[in-house]
């Protein structure tokens, strides 16, 4: 923990109540901004995204996540979650899960007095070293897709190269009148 001490949080505060302005919170009233440092250098940032049907709302945290990958990958370092008074607030269990996986228990997570770890937020994890444990290997970033799932359904493929799902899509270069396989 001895890294506390170079996270600059003032700015990092400051990134995630900027999102805070992007945040879609029209059903709670309860705009959070996150931002976060990979262990590379990089921010990343997200915003809550409210839906009608509450359990479809997306956290700060899983749309900074999601931004992550999409961004490259990597790991996280430092995290900031704020409110709309940009207070920091502690990420609720869900969201301790998701950072969990990405930053490890040595995460560092802003609180009002000061940075808390993972470890402390999230004392006795279930994370990727559970499923190696019971020989199911875990990867991550591009290589984690390397083919089409195996043992579909009878009567089921997997998509092709350039293909939508839409009908009609998947009878291309077909001889029979059979359309697409589904």
């Amino acid at each position: 923990m001895g890294h506390v001490h170079t996270i600059d949080w003032e700015t990092l505060q400051s990134s995630a109540f900027e999102m805070v302005r992007r945040s879609y919170a029209p059903y709670s009233g309860y705009p959070v901004g996150a931002a976060a440092v990979t262990i590379d250098g990089r921010t990343v940032t997200g915003c809550n995204v409210e839906n009608v049907s509450s359990g479809l709302t997306l956290c700060a945290e899983t749309v900074l996540v999601g931004n992550l990958f999409a961004l490259g990958g990597g790991r996280l370092r430092a995290v900031a979650v704020v409110d709309g008074a940009g207070r920091p607030i502690a990420p609720c269990g869900r969201c301790r899960q998701v950072l969990y996986e990405h930053g490890g228990p040595d995460l560092l997570v802003a609180g009002p007095d000061g940075p808390w770890t993972m470890a402390t937020l999230l004392p006795h994890p279930f994370g990727p070293d559970d499923l190696a444990r019971r020989g199911r290997p875990v990867t991550t970033g591009p290589e984690r897709l390397p083919g089409p799932p195996a043992g579909l359904p009878e009567g089921h493929r997997a998509l092709g190269a350039g293909e939508t799902g839409e009908p009609g899509d998947g009878d291309r270069g077909r001889s029979d009148d059979a359309g697409p396989v589904r």
